[in-house]
């Protein structure tokens, strides 16, 4: 069964195409891909902080999974770190996809940008069923706690992870949409 995806990006990727080769590769399959396109465009920031998380949630009900699309940039949009921290929220599976070895519009590829799981954590709870969200001060060089969502109910975490702040790429899997094939892997990595 087809998985129903939302898409996380910096709008960047969608204006040199990278972006779009992935959410649209099902438009070319037999199968579909594996998944259906629940994402929502990032001119919606005009609406303001409130009206945009609401839109951001909105576009997230009805979803199982959550791919977020890793260009040079990725890692450091406010609202591409809210949707991989509601997705986990509300208990999305999550996962990245390396897109800068797709070629863009002037046939340019460009190297790995940074994993937004490493700048997003999670401080879990000394009995390990809440995850507090924090995020990695670029600035300041320290985890702080994120603004934009309070702690919520996790799975149950071991005990060696218990009381420790873990950065999310201890849970989270990232690919190469042409190192690991894509195309003909996407839908394997969804499910």
């Amino acid at each position: 069964m087809a998985r129903r995806c939302f898409f996380s990006f910096h709008y960047q990727d969608v204006i040199d195409f990278r972006a779009n080769v992935v959410r649209n590769h099902n438009v070319t399959k037999e199968d579909n891909g594996g998944f259906f396109d629940a994402s929502i465009w990032e001119t919606a920031k005009k609406q303001g902080d409130i009206a945009l998380k609401r839109l951001i949630n909105g576009g997230l009900e009805n979803t199982s999974a959550t791919v977020v699309l890793i260009g040079s940039g990725t890692y450091a949009r406010r609202w591409v770190q809210y949707e991989i921290m509601k997705s986990i929220e509300r208990g999305n599976k999550v996962l990245g996809v390396h897109i800068n070895g797709i070629r863009d519009r002037n046939s340019s590829v460009r190297a790995q940008g940074p994993n937004p799981f490493d700048f997003l954590g999670l401080q879990i709870s000394d009995d390990g069923r809440m995850g507090t969200p924090t995020v990695w001060d670029l600035n300041q060089k320290k985890w702080c706690y994120y603004e934009d969502l309070g702690k919520f109910s996790i799975g149950q975490q071991s005990i060696e992870k218990r009381g420790r702040n873990l950065p999310l790429t201890t849970w989270l899997p990232t690919y190469d949409w042409v190192a690991d094939k894509g195309f003909d892997n996407f839908a394997s990595w969804v499910e």
